[in-house]
């Protein structure tokens, strides 16, 4: 069973999400939080399996809320899905930098939703390669660059030539069955190398591959030019 917590001001989203969620059969609401504080509260108390966070909350937002869930060690196994409304909220790009597994707009299909949290709990990318590509390039674009990779991740200097070149595929937004295509080896092969970048450079999951990729230059977003 995968058990979600609610974060989100506004009680009739709250009320929507869990709605569908419980009808799931591996699928179980544990709480549900009106502000960043609360959930980062019921986080440390429930150690949830995956928190749907909204972005803009009262007392705490939904990035700082994520950036200290990120940093506890005791809340390592928990996944961290950001809500945006896509054309208001420019922080997504941020949202992964603070530890987020990933993004979905509050006005996603519901099948795409369900599918979402269980990819998070499998540890994949959250995000689909066409989404990767059109939204983590829009809002790399539209940031300044970063003056260091985020906080826990080391740079990139300790990957093979293998390992780097698959990092910017990842980066790029393809999955492991279209990065063996591109390499010609096999699915599995390509996995391993995926996973044995993020044992070295520290990441949670494969979302902040996609991060450090930009941010280490080997894929070119906006500010690179």
């Amino acid at each position: 069973m995968i058990r979600v917590l609610l974060a989100d001001d506004q009680l009739l989203v709250r009320a929507g999400f869990r709605a569908l969620l419980d009808l799931q059969d591996d699928l179980t609401v544990v709480g549900e939080a009106d502000d960043g504080e609360a959930a980062l509260q019921l986080a440390r108390e429930l150690v949830p399996d995956v928190v749907l966070m909204d972005i803009r909350m009262p007392r705490m937002d939904g990035l700082e809320a994520t950036r200290r869930i990120a940093e506890d060690p005791a809340l390592s196994s928990v996944r961290v899905v950001v809500l945006t409304t896509f054309e208001l909220d420019e922080y997504v790009f941020e949202a992964l930098r603070s530890g987020a597994a990933g993004f979905l707009v509050k006005d996603t299909e519901p099948a795409d939703l369900l599918r979402a949290i269980r990819v998070a709990v499998a540890g994949d990318a959250l995000l689909s390669p066409g989404v990767t590509r059109r939204l983590i390039g829009e809002f790399a674009a539209r940031s300044k660059a970063p003056e260091a990779a985020p906080k826990g991740l080391t740079d990139i200097s300790a990957l093979t030539e293998r390992e780097r070149e698959v990092l910017a595929l990842v980066g790029m937004g393809l999955s492991n069955e279209e990065i063996a295509r591109r390499l010609v080896v096999s699915p599995l092969t390509a996995k391993t190398h995926v996973s044995r970048a993020m044992v070295k450079l520290g990441a949670r999951d494969r979302a902040q591959l996609v991060v450090l990729a930009y941010e280490s230059g080997l894929v070119r977003p906006g500010w690179l030019g």
